[in-house]
């Protein structure tokens, strides 16, 4: 509780200091593309998504008692912040019952350098996390989808630093600096609603790559580049150092969270992480129609990735024979290179005639990785939300959401060959599956409550549950947890 009074206190006096955030346009989407998800939350704790409502509006004067906000206003510099606690325990399952704390403060300073220094379509951002408390996926559940997206080592880090340039009158924008690839890519708008972290940089994502890849709480040197030909259609790549944390040694620790506790590693020797994508947004600048049949905006993104660095098999030793074998050489087989491929539609589907604000949109997202060098070799994920679902709640958003991550061939038969070869009997990973129920309340602008359940199948894949002598799988994890926020 101590974590999330102190979260709460910091909250409140950002929110009364003399500096304040511009919610971005209600027209912006999650990822920076056109909103076609008409079930967008209000806030989240996606770092692709945006804030569309800040307590400033109902402060007055209060927001700014000395005329500080409106002087680094005039000159093209903002200043946001947005506090978030989360209240989560595990009532079944996982290893043991428990209940944890999570607090986040997200420090973000954007200037307009026209505006500023006449550099005409150039952007800085920097952008920082305060994070405190314990996490419950490290705590109880043990699963590889974590249960919050703010769960990370308490700590205060930096998180983006970049500067942006526009040319082709803003059709073209090169990005130079610390970026995080979860603020734009891989990115679904619908999806920001949930609380469980899977919905934002996907389980096979961070599971896959090393570090986690360029996503929180990590961002990595990188460079990237966004062309928009039209309105509707966007391509970006983006090409980062591999590894934000640097590999693991026997002299350093192995979380890549104690690797580089401050966001201040910017490593540029690691192998390329290297990833792309196209989208193509469309209706989202009116309702259009056809007859009587009535076609909502939506958005279809399909893009992939390469690793450049080399990976270990999960099964088999340099010389082909299996890793549980005796005679093994336990050096695992290597192999070049690290790729996945995904799909993203975003669907808004039905909206309250008398307020086109209102209704129901919906996401499916597949990703795909080799089953030979990874633990996940498919990810996929799905969900609906709708917006004003309740009577005189129109800014409300409720939803649901599944996620399914298949555990790879390789890592299967890994866990076969140690049953045969030890003749011990132990739990086979399968899969991780979950399902998520979330409604966000709107107390007032910038400011929310979002109780939430989850419930996961098979933590970890279907791992032994460490805290059991007889080695049994740990079970199905039922989780509720409650959130709040205030954007300034």
């Amino acid at each position: 509780m101590r974590a999330l009074r102190d979260t709460l206190a910091v909250a409140l006096i950002v929110s009364l200091a003399p500096i304040a955030a511009v919610a971005q346009s209600a027209n912006t989407g999650a990822g920076g593309d056109p909103r076609t998800s008409v079930a967008q939350p209000e806030v989240s704790g996606k770092p692709s998504a945006v804030a569309t409502t800040s307590i400033q509006s109902v402060l007055g004067d209060a927001a700014d008692p000395t005329g500080l906000r409106r002087f680094l206003f005039d000159r093209g510099i903002v200043l946001s912040f947005n506090a978030i606690a989360d209240i989560l325990g595990d009532t079944s399952g996982g290893t043991r019952r428990t209940a944890t704390v999570l607090g986040r403060l997200d420090m973000q300073l954007d200037a307009d350098l026209d505006r500023l220094a006449g550099w005409h379509g150039a952007a800085f951002r920097v952008e920082a996390y305060q994070i405190n408390g314990a996490g419950l996926s490290r705590a109880a559940v043990n699963d590889l989808a974590v249960i919050s997206e703010l769960e990370a080592l308490p700590s205060t880090r930096l998180y983006e630093l970049w500067i942006e340039q526009q040319f082709l009158d803003g059709q073209l924008a090169v990005k130079l600096g610390q970026v995080a690839a979860d603020t734009e890519f891989l990115v679904s708008q619908t999806a920001t609603l949930f609380i469980n972290s899977t919905f934002g940089w996907p389980t096979i994502a961070g599971t896959n790559l090393p570090s986690g890849g360029p996503a929180y709480p990590f961002g990595a040197p990188a460079i990237r580049a966004k062309y928009l030909p039209t309105s509707n259609l966007s391509f970006q790549v983006g090409l980062f150092d591999g590894d934000p944390a640097g590999p693991a040694r026997q002299w350093n620790d192995p979380d890549p969270q104690r690797r580089d506790r401050t966001g201040t590693n910017f490593r540029l020797s690691d192998p390329a992480f290297l990833i792309a994508e196209a989208a193509y947004a469309y209706n989202f600048e009116e309702r259009a129609g056809t007859g009587q049949v009535l076609v909502e905006p939506g958005t279809v993104t399909l893009g992939g990735w390469h690793h450049f660095g080399r990976f270990d098999s999960l099964r088999v030793d340099d010389t082909g024979r299996s890793l549980a074998d005796p005679s093994t050489t336990g050096v695992a087989r290597r192999f070049r290179g690290n790729d996945g491929l995904y799909g993203i539609i975003d669907q808004t589907v039905y909206r309250e005639p008398d307020d086109a604000g209102q209704g129901a949109s919906a996401f499916v997202r597949a990703v795909t990785s080799p089953g030979d060098r990874n633990l996940i070799d498919l990810y996929l994920d799905a969900g609906i939300g709708y917006r004003g679902l309740l009577p005189g709640r129109s800014n409300d958003t409720a939803g649901v959401a599944v996620s399914y991550a298949r555990i790879s061939p390789s890592a299967r038969g890994a866990d076969r060959d140690t049953i045969l070869e030890t003749g011990t009997a132990m739990p086979r990973r399968r899969f991780e599956a979950l399902i998520e129920a979330t409604y966000q309340a709107v107390l007032g602008p910038g400011v929310t409550v979002q109780p939430n359940l989850q419930y996961v199948f098979h933590p970890g894949g279907n791992i032994p549950d460490p805290r059991d002598a007889l080695g049994r799988r740990i079970k199905n994890g039922t989780v509720v947890g409650l959130r709040a926020t205030l954007t300034y």
